[in-house]
């Protein structure tokens, strides 16, 4: 004999479908609450994160592994297999690699927290550096095949040191665009900056106050060290500028005639990134080539003054 269980509320009465319905709206509600809270945003943008940087990495590391062995043939120059020309032409590859390694390890770092890497800073050793070791891996490589006119092997061959050059390219542009999209989510989303999702007041007193674990301290010494907090570290670290910002910058500098470039946003900009400047051209080009409603007063009474 089988019993069936009717839902019940605690007073253990059956609960009708308008109260079974209110139950789920309101479990709908707290899941999707915790599903758009920027804390949990972060989270599976760092997941994503890890992921690329994995799958990156370990592309890199087949490319530059793949080439090893070409570039040892041609160091070796046909040595005698375990002569001392022929060992020592096993450390070229791993002496270009690893300095490459270490500028890509640093690019992806400084993208991660979005620092920009600007030649006016750096100087233009960081980006030569980089491209001397492409193009030292890529010749080496490739050197056989193109003294042979060796199509194949020359496909062949090319294919691993472009690939690992346009991942190291991509690489920063991605995490960069993933942080990006943490710091939108916690700017669109109400109450970024609480650590929990619960029914707090909106107000900064109040969170305040509900946030301290001194309850008994009077509320002038609750808050003032958190007024001049934010004021000592704006004036030591000042606030990066948004994509939007630069934006405006670049819209207002925009005239008639000009071709919105990221080189010309660069120009107009001189603190943004190459990849920001990217963004912020494809947004000014799209602007340009929609026509905008104007709500400008002097606008609409143009044609009624030609009259």
């Amino acid at each position: 004999m089988t019993t069936t269980t009717v839902p019940q509320d605690a007073r253990h009465q059956p609960l009708s479908q308008a109260d079974k319905l209110t139950q789920d709206a309101a479990e709908a509600s707290r899941i999707r609450k915790l599903s758009t809270h920027p804390d949990v945003i972060a989270l599976r943008v760092e997941k994503v994160r890890t992921q690329v940087d994995r799958l990156m990495w370990t592309g890199l590391l087949l490319g530059l592994a793949f080439t090893m062995v070409n570039v040892q043939t041609f160091a070796a120059a046909g040595a005698a297999i375990w002569s001392l020309p022929w060992l020592a032409a096993w450390l070229l590859d791993p002496m270009v690699s690893l300095v490459l390694v270490a500028v890509l390890r640093a690019e992806q770092i400084t993208a991660r927290y979005q620092v920009e890497m600007r030649t006016e800073t750096l100087g233009p050793w960081v980006r030569r550096t980089k491209l001397f070791a492409f193009l030292a891996t890529y010749v080496m490589n490739t050197w056989q095949s193109w003294s042979h006119l060796h199509v194949s092997g020359i496909v062949l061959h090319s294919v691993p040191p472009v690939m690992v050059y346009l991942a190291a390219e991509t690489g920063p542009i991605l995490r960069d665009r993933l942080t990006e999209a943490v710091v939108r989510a916690a700017r669109l989303v109400p109450g970024a900056t609480d650590t929990t999702v619960n029914t707090r007041p909106s107000t900064q007193d109040s969170n305040a106050d509900t946030l301290t674990n001194t309850p008994s301290a009077p509320v002038a010494d609750q808050r003032a060290p958190r007024s001049r907090k934010p004021a000592a570290q704006k004036a030591t670290k000042p606030r990066r500028p948004s994509r939007y910002e630069y934006l405006d910058r670049v819209r207002t500098a925009h005239q008639p005639g000009i071709v919105v470039t990221p080189a010309w946003v660069r120009e107009v900009v001189p603190d943004i990134s190459r990849g920001t400047s990217k963004v912020v051209s494809d947004l000014l080009n799209a602007e340009l080539d929609t026509p905008h409603i104007t709500t400008d007063t002097t606008a609409v009474d143009l044609p009624g003054r030609a009259a």
